[in-house]
């Protein structure tokens, strides 16, 4: 086997690993995972797991890392609004946040979970999120200077954006069956304005 062989077979399954996980998580919820339930998922030896990462978090680690990338090709898309002082803005990344959510729940679950137990991980998030709001502070630099006033620092503000958002998706995109949520558009909508109006103090 040559050495780029030897790569690809390694990146596939990496990837396999990545993709189990995140079914089991689905499934089981990310506490009552065990590393063995992944590897019997992906289809792998039990021992293939810690040739790719040295424990659950750090798999999980891996997981946040590719949704990072996941947000970043996303705010480089061509509909990619920046002026939060235009609730058609707002609306963009209400709706990116809420699709990105829906498309990863499990994941995210999984992060907020490992974060209740583990302090380190719960850091490692905390640093992620504040790295992800500092990349909308000129966002909400445009609500300044259009003479609106903010609720808050922006840094708060954004943070309060974020909890509010990450909340209703827990809320709705993970609700148990027989539950009947508002449909898609409702809640943009509805998000929207309650985030335009708190960061601007006006209606649309």
């Amino acid at each position: 086997m040559t050495a780029t062989s030897r790569k690809e077979k390694a990146a596939e399954t990496e990837s396999a690993l990545k993709e189990a996980a995140k079914r089991v998580f689905a499934r089981k919820g990310y506490l009552n995972t065990k590393i063995t339930d992944i590897t019997a998922e992906a289809g792998r030896a039990a021992g293939s797991f810690y040739n790719h990462f040295a424990s659950k978090e750090e798999l999980l680690e891996a997981l946040l890392g590719d949704l990072a990338a996941a947000g970043d090709e996303e705010a480089l898309s061509e509909g990619h609004l920046s002026d939060f002082s235009d609730p058609a803005a707002v609306r963009w990344h209400v709706s990116q946040y809420w699709h990105f959510y829906r498309a990863n729940a499990p994941t995210m679950l999984a992060l907020r979970q490992a974060a209740m137990v583990n302090d380190d991980f719960a850091r490692t998030i905390a640093t992620f999120s504040t790295s992800q709001a500092a990349d909308l502070d000129g966002h909400l630099a445009h609500v300044t200077a259009a003479g609106y006033r903010l609720p808050a620092s922006t840094q708060l503000s954004i943070a309060l954006m974020y909890q509010l958002l990450d909340s209703a998706a827990q809320s709705w995109l993970t609700a148990p069956p027989g539950t009947t949520p508002p449909t898609d558009d409702e809640v943009i909508e509805a998000l929207t304005r309650f985030v335009y109006r708190g960061f601007t103090g006006r209606d649309y």
